[in-house]
């Protein structure tokens, strides 16, 4: 496995299970160390399995695989907003963000927009400023009867 190559490529609707999977794991055992229980449970929910696999599928989005194992996923919104990046907790580390993201900037850039934006939770936050993001706001967001804090961010590409 560490020796496996990492690779992006585009979503596919089987992949909803997946990335459900990802995103589960990467909140509960990634992001823990940042919020609390209660906000971890709050935030670590997918009521409607259809919905999300409908959201992924209407917009771009990428798949980070090592050999054939789902380890991470992004999607793009098109006005730039970049709305989700997780990685599985196993991979964290290896540059699986770091490929996610470049795969972002760049069809970022071909669609001729020049900035990406987001809102990158506690965790996330170092991540996207070691990549040149800049925080534009610190906010509260409610989850299901939990506040947590998150930041909107952002990048120019040009």
């Amino acid at each position: 496995m560490p020796n496996e190559t990492i690779t992006v490529r585009d979503y596919l609707p089987a992949d909803s299970d997946a990335t459900i999977d990802i995103f589960l794991r990467a909140i509960r055992e990634v992001a823990s160390k940042d919020y609390s229980p209660a906000e971890i449970d709050a935030w670590a929910k997918v009521e409607d399995r259809d919905a999300w696999a409908a959201r992924r599928s209407s917009r771009p989005a990428w798949i980070a695989q090592c050999g054939e194992v789902p380890i991470g996923f992004t999607d793009l919104e098109p006005d730039g907003h970049l709305d989700m990046m997780f990685v599985h907790p196993d991979y964290q580390g290896r540059g699986v963000a770091s490929l996610l993201l470049a795969t972002v900037e760049a069809a970022t850039q071909r669609q001729g927009l020049d900035r990406i934006f987001t809102e990158a939770s506690l965790t996330a936050r170092p991540f996207f400023e070691r990549r040149g993001f800049v925080v534009l706001a610190s906010q509260r967001v409610e989850k299901r009867g939990q506040t947590l804090k998150n930041f909107r961010m952002e990048k120019h590409l040009r």
